[in-house]
């Protein structure tokens, strides 16, 4: 038996732990939305952009929000 544990319980484990691993990557996936398509040509030395597009979303639309709200309270 592997580590000492019995097998349906090693199967067990084995699947909770490769279930978590996979909703753990589609989580990041999801908040951090990264950019999977691949150019024709490849990019240049100096031309590869590797800024994170969902933060950048979330980022401009918090900014939007906020000047938005001071136009309507007349905050500074």
């Amino acid at each position: 038996m592997p580590a000492g544990v019995s097998w349906p319980r090693y199967m067990r484990m084995l699947g909770a732990s490769m279930l978590s691993m996979f909703a753990g990557a589609q989580l990041v996936h999801q908040y951090y939305l990264p950019d999977l398509s691949i150019p024709e040509t490849p990019p240049k030395p100096g031309e590869l952009i590797t800024e994170l597009q969902g933060y950048k979303l979330r980022q401009e639309a918090a900014a939007a929000a906020m000047e938005e709200f001071k136009a309507q309270h007349k905050v500074d």
